[in-house]
């Protein structure tokens, strides 16, 4: 009897054994499927940042500064800064006091800045553009010098001549516009704060920095490239960084055959060149050329035959920028070129702001800064008419 109570409790406990260790495999099975079920949780969480990442950097806009999408942090900046003033999650340009150098404006204002600034401002709409972190950009170029020749497949291969590099440092300064508002045009809802600051900062950036891109001095503001410096000599014999100019054949304005003058200054410009160039006066100017008449009688200008199409010159088009001077002796009232190849813009991304509500009371005034520079980048591509004779 013992005997077989004993083989009884064998087998149960061979049971319980057997129980025991499948229930340990079920737990098993259960922990593995509980942590393959995280780890894809975690794989997806990990796609979707590096989606969000992609976006972010394909669309070149930056992550949004309170934790949001871009507009969440527009819209942050303005009913929180703009409107009252509160210092909440933005991105301060000062690592001390807020109040120093103001606020990075939202990619999203700053584009709206930067697509007005190009509208407005008629050398910033046909010149190129860099954005820079520094204000110490710099780029350099070949001014020539390469030598190239045809030689057979087993033929030596001569030396060539060492290519003639140029430094191009666009001196750079600080624009700023001051607009102002009320503070009971602020607390209207209704009240397009976004649209208004972008126009009247855009606005002010435009007349300053036009003027600048073309007779700036290069002192704490672009160098324009009227002050660039000029001469008649072509482009095989001139200084680099000097641009060509033609005379008009009369002291005071132009002569009997204004438009050999202009053909002249179309064909100065190398052909490669002349794809994408333009013509850039002053409306004054503009007005007189407009009378200019080709040996058969026809007009040189050719107004735009479609709505948004630019009138033209000779085939080319018209760019009016009023801070171009007027005829008179010794000015140079038109330029020709390909600005894209032939005037380099450099700006800081961001523009800031700081909100003044103490200084001139009852408005609140928004300081705005931004870095821009400017020089001639290639001085092939520009061609000046010089009234003299």
């Amino acid at each position: 009897m013992d005997i077989e109570n004993h083989k009884a409790i064998a087998d149960l406990t061979a049971i319980e054994t057997k129980a025991d260790a499948l229930e340990s495999s079920f737990d098993l099975a259960a922990r593995q499927e509980a942590h393959d079920a995280a780890l894809s949780l975690l794989r997806g969480e990990v796609e979707e940042v590096k989606s969000r990442l992609e976006r972010v950097y394909r669309t070149g806009a930056r992550p949004a500064l309170a934790g949001g999408d871009v507009a969440s942090a527009s819209r942050n900046f303005i009913d929180g800064y703009i409107r009252t003033g509160r210092d909440t999650e933005l991105k301060s340009i000062s690592g001390t006091n807020p109040a120093d150098g103001g606020y990075a404006v939202p990619r999203q204002i700053d584009e709206m800045i930067a697509s007005r600034l190009v509208k407005i401002s008629p050398v910033r709409s046909v010149s190129s553009i860099v954005q820079t972190s520094t204000s110490g950009f710099r780029r350099l170029i070949s001014t020539g010098g390469t030598t190239s020749g045809w030689v057979s497949e087993t033929a030596s291969r001569p030396e060539t001549a060492t290519p003639k590099l140029a430094e191009i440092a666009p001196p750079m300064g600080e624009l700023y516009a001051n607009p102002s508002a009320t503070q009971a045009m602020l607390d209207d809802s209704a009240f397009d704060v976004e649209s208004w600051l972008a126009g009247e900062i855009a606005g002010e950036f435009a007349r300053a920095e036009g003027a600048a891109f073309i007779n700036g001095t290069g002192t704490s503001q672009p160098k324009g490239f009227l002050q660039t410096g000029s001469s008649t000599a072509n482009d095989a014999t001139r200084t680099y960084g000097t641009l060509q100019h033609l005379v008009s054949g009369n002291a005071t304005g132009f002569d009997t055959s204004p438009d050999s003058k202009l053909i002249d200054m179309v064909f100065s410009l190398r052909a490669g060149l002349r794809q994408g160039a333009v013509w850039m006066m002053n409306s004054t100017t503009l007005a007189a050329v407009r009378k200019f008449k080709a040996t058969d009688g026809s007009f040189l200008w050719q107004p735009g035959m479609v709505d948004g199409q630019p009138n033209r010159l000779l085939g080319y088009p018209v760019i009016e920028a009023e801070d171009m001077p007027d005829i008179g002796a010794g000015a140079f009232p038109i330029a020709f070129g390909n600005f894209q190849a032939g005037y380099l813009i450099a700006e800081r991304s961001a523009t800031r702001i700081l909100r003044d509500p103490y200084s001139n009371k009852p408005y609140v005034q928004f300081y705005a800064t931004r870095r821009i520079g400017g020089q001639v980048l290639d001085s092939d591509a520009i061609k000046l008419l010089k009234i003299s004779t």
